[in-house]
């Protein structure tokens, strides 16, 4: 009841989206607090209820999105966020909030009796001018940011200079920063770009401003199946492959600007010795078990067939092009022998299923262990609301042994007699690279993953990745039992898109990052509009005629026009210098409205939240631009002096 009130306020007395909230904050304090004690992702429990159905219609006209929500609310900014992304809840936004469906809706509320309606369009990521102005300030906000104008740049901490190479120092601030190793046996698109590197390049360049002492490494996912098959496509061997599109990759993400501190690989004998010695704690702890696989296998290619080279139908919601490891429409992990209607993705050939002996980590005796640990991270970590809820849903449903040998020859050989014809699970392998390519950095590589007291650690990636960093690599570490650093903090983006439909290495559909370069479209306005869309809450799309728009209207017509404006007319009629100033009311209130967006950004970028921060910068220019608009400096230069 106390909800609807507030929103029947927000309709039919015109109060503010945050008017609303405050009203309503003891309400939604008390029902965090109800999920949080009922660890469950729901009102009612494990599963939806009508509960949970009535409080998200109620509570989305007004917030929209779970980032409306405070972040000590977190419980609830997880449900909201799950409840936005199933497919009843999207489908009613859809089709009711359009600009339509909130006309009708008006016309329908103005029919009712009560008083006369002040009608307020659907709130939108985009400030407008009007809404700056209204923003009220303190006196002592007023006050403070004058008084950091007075101090000037003398008052900023000095910059810090980290040792080369990076390593964590003790009483400072030590960052940690991996990026998904994008495979290498293709070309990365913009959902790739966005998703992992470029979102972890800004978080690691803003920890560096910060001062914090920062290590940014990735590197490319080099062994497995599909490098074998693609050296056979090209005629090349496989190392061939992998220093082919090695070097495509660096030079892409060179091109992007991405400020790697390292970006090596995985075909690497430190690789070998550090997965081998992992492989080897877990087997003397008796965290593996041995098993018979039944195994898909193409008798046409001769060969078995690792999970991504096998297609067919999900046994669990019927999509037709699941992978041989997971389907990418209800995200649930599948073994290829499940998969309905399987085929051979080279050949087209239906493959036999013949049985083959492997190795097992054992995740139910590590279960417990691995509860403990993510009720620590998630208490004070920064883990997208994605992140949270797949993770959850991977433990609710029980954790089972995970395969981590295949019957491959490219990979990583296992060191067991018995084994010795297989190599590592790219599952297993690849992420073990993160640690691999910081010891091709230094060999000092200890300290960074070995050091959990002092090593706060940032994976990125999109959301099909989350149950390998979330579950199954931690559970790798927590069973070596040699003081492993986990990951602290889980960035996880929705997909991006592209146009009407999905971006497709397989079939050539989208932006890959050669073609961004051949448009000869600056790689700033790339980042500029992919960080614009990131897909932080939800999917997105990227589209060609957005792409023009947002960047006439945003970082051409805002940003480019503020800088522009600003800097030619110092240089035009001051000699290029700023000279001394004596601050009148409007321009005190114009520093505490920009103090208040760079607080709020730093407090945006800390939880990585980057779409949101980068709204920030753009209503600081558009408080330039505003006022410049205000005060006509092109009228009062002509004159006297105390104008000019």
């Amino acid at each position: 009841p106390a909800v609807s009130a507030a929103l029947y306020c927000h309709l039919v007395q015109g109060k503010k989206g945050g008017e609303v909230l405050g009203a309503i904050r003891k309400t939604l304090s008390y029902i965090d607090q109800s999920l949080t004690s009922k660890a469950a992702p729901y009102l009612a429990g494990e599963a939806e209820s009508v509960a949970d159905i009535v409080l998200w219609a109620t509570l989305f006209p007004v917030l929209r999105d779970e980032f409306c929500l405070p972040d000590e609310l977190q419980a609830l900014r997880s449900w909201f966020q799950t409840m936005n992304l199933s497919e009843p809840c999207r489908s009613a936004a859809e089709s009711v909030l359009t600009p339509k469906g909130a006309q009708e809706f008006k016309a329908y509320l103005q029919k009712q009796p009560g008083p006369s309606l002040h009608w307020e369009k659907p709130a939108t990521n985009e400030p407008e001018e009007e809404e700056l102005a209204e923003r009220s300030l303190s006196e002592e906000e007023i006050a403070a940011a004058v008084e950091a104008w007075a101090r000037g740049p003398a008052a900023l901490p000095e910059r810090w200079q980290p040792p080369s190479p990076v390593l964590p120092v003790e009483g400072r601030r030590n960052v940690l920063i991996t990026s998904a190793l994008p495979y290498v046996n293709n070309v990365p698109h913009l959902g790739n770009i966005i998703g992992c590197v470029l979102s972890a390049d800004v978080f690691a360049r803003y920890c560096r401003l910060r001062n914090w002492n920062t290590l940014y490494v990735c590197g490319t996912d080099e062994y497995g199946t599909a490098t074998e098959t693609k050296a056979l496509e090209e005629g090349l061997t496989p190392q061939q492959i992998c220093d082919k599109y090695n070097a495509i990759h660096a030079q892409i993400y060179r091109w992007f600007d991405i400020s790697f501190d390292y970006f090596g690989r995985t075909t690497t004998p430190h690789q070998t010795t550090i997965a081998q010695d992992i492989f080897r704690r877990l087997l003397e702890r008796g965290m593996l078990l041995t098993d018979t696989v039944d195994q898909l296998r193409c008798e046409r290619c001769q060969r078995f067939l690792a999970d991504r080279f096998v297609e067919g139908t999900c046994p669990f919601c019927n999509y037709e092009e699941a992978r041989g490891d997971q389907c990418d429409k209800c995200g649930k992990l599948i073994n290829a022998v499940e998969l309905k209607k399987p085929q051979c993705k080279m050949c087209k050939d239906s493959p036999v299923v013949k049985s083959s002996q492997h190795l097992f980590l054992d995740l139910p005796k590590l279960e417990g262990s691995l509860e403990k640990w993510l009720a620590q991270s998630w208490a004070t970590g920064d883990w997208t609301a994605n992140s949270r809820f797949i993770t959850r849903s991977w433990i609710r449903d029980g954790l089972k042994p995970r395969c981590i040998t295949r019957d491959l020859k490219w990979g990583t050989p296992v060191p067991l007699d018995g084994f010795r014809d297989k190599v590592f699970y790219v599952w297993f392998d690849a992420p073990i690279g993160y640690l691999s390519i910081t010891a091709n950095y230094t060999d000092q590589w200890e300290r960074w993953w070995k050091n959990p007291q002092q090593v706060q650690l940032y994976n990125f990636m999109a959301k099909d990745n989350v149950p390998f960093h979330s579950v199954v690599f931690p559970c790798t570490l927590l069973g070596a039992e040699d003081n492993y650093t986990l990951v602290n903090h889980l960035v996880a983006t929705e997909y991006l898109n592209y146009e009407d439909g999905k971006f497709s290495k397989s079939r050539g559909v989208g932006v890959f990052g050669d073609m961004a370069q051949d448009t000869g479209i600056p790689a700033d306005i790339w980042r500029f509009y992919l960080l614009f869309l990131r897909p932080e809450g939800q999917d997105s799309a990227f589209s060609w005629t957005d792409l023009m728009l947002k960047n006439n209207a945003e970082l051409l017509n805002n940003l480019g026009n503020f800088v522009n404006r600003a800097g030619m007319f110092v240089c035009k009629f001051f000699g290029g210098c700023v000279p001394p100033m004596e601050l009148g009311t409007d321009d005190k209130r114009l520093l505490a409205h920009v103090t208040l967006e760079l607080r709020q950004y730093n407090q945006l970028l800390e939880k990585v939240r980057i779409r949101d921060a980068l709204r920030c910068i753009l209503s600081i220019s558009r408080y330039g631009n505003q006022y410049i608009q205000v005060n006509e400096p092109w009228k009062r230069i002509k004159g006297h002096d105390a104008d000019r």
